[in-house]
């Protein structure tokens, strides 16, 4: 069996989490579990093809012209515990709700 092996092909995620509110208004959110630039080939190519996979697009020409206006927004994000999502959190681990989460994690959102 030949295992698929592209660099970032499992980079981005959409978005299930809690606390990261879109600033626009129905658009999906994906997300990748570091601060990454978009302007990075690898890095716009992995959400590209994620945003084919899923659905969202159904060419990746059409996956990179919706990346042209994607918004991206950097922050940190972690596991509460019991939570299977990320909630968003400040550095220090700590969400609005003042709860705090194991570990915290850099986040790149980008919403298209």
């Amino acid at each position: 069996m030949v295992k698929d092996s592209r660099i970032g092909e499992s980079l981005w995620q959409e978005w299930t989490g809690e606390g990261y509110e879109p600033t626009r208004p129905d658009c999906l959110v994906f997300f990748t579990e570091t601060h990454v630039d978009l302007e990075h080939e690898v890095v716009r190519r992995a959400l590209a093809s994620a945003l084919q996979r899923d659905g969202s697009v159904s060419s990746l020409g059409q996956a990179f012209a919706a990346l042209e206006s994607a918004a991206v927004t950097h922050g940190h994000a972690g596991e509460i515990e019991d939570s299977r999502d990320f909630t968003l959190c400040d550095e220090q681990g700590e969400t609005r709700e003042g709860e705090c989460v194991n570990d915290v994690l850099e986040i790149t959102w980008v919403e298209i």
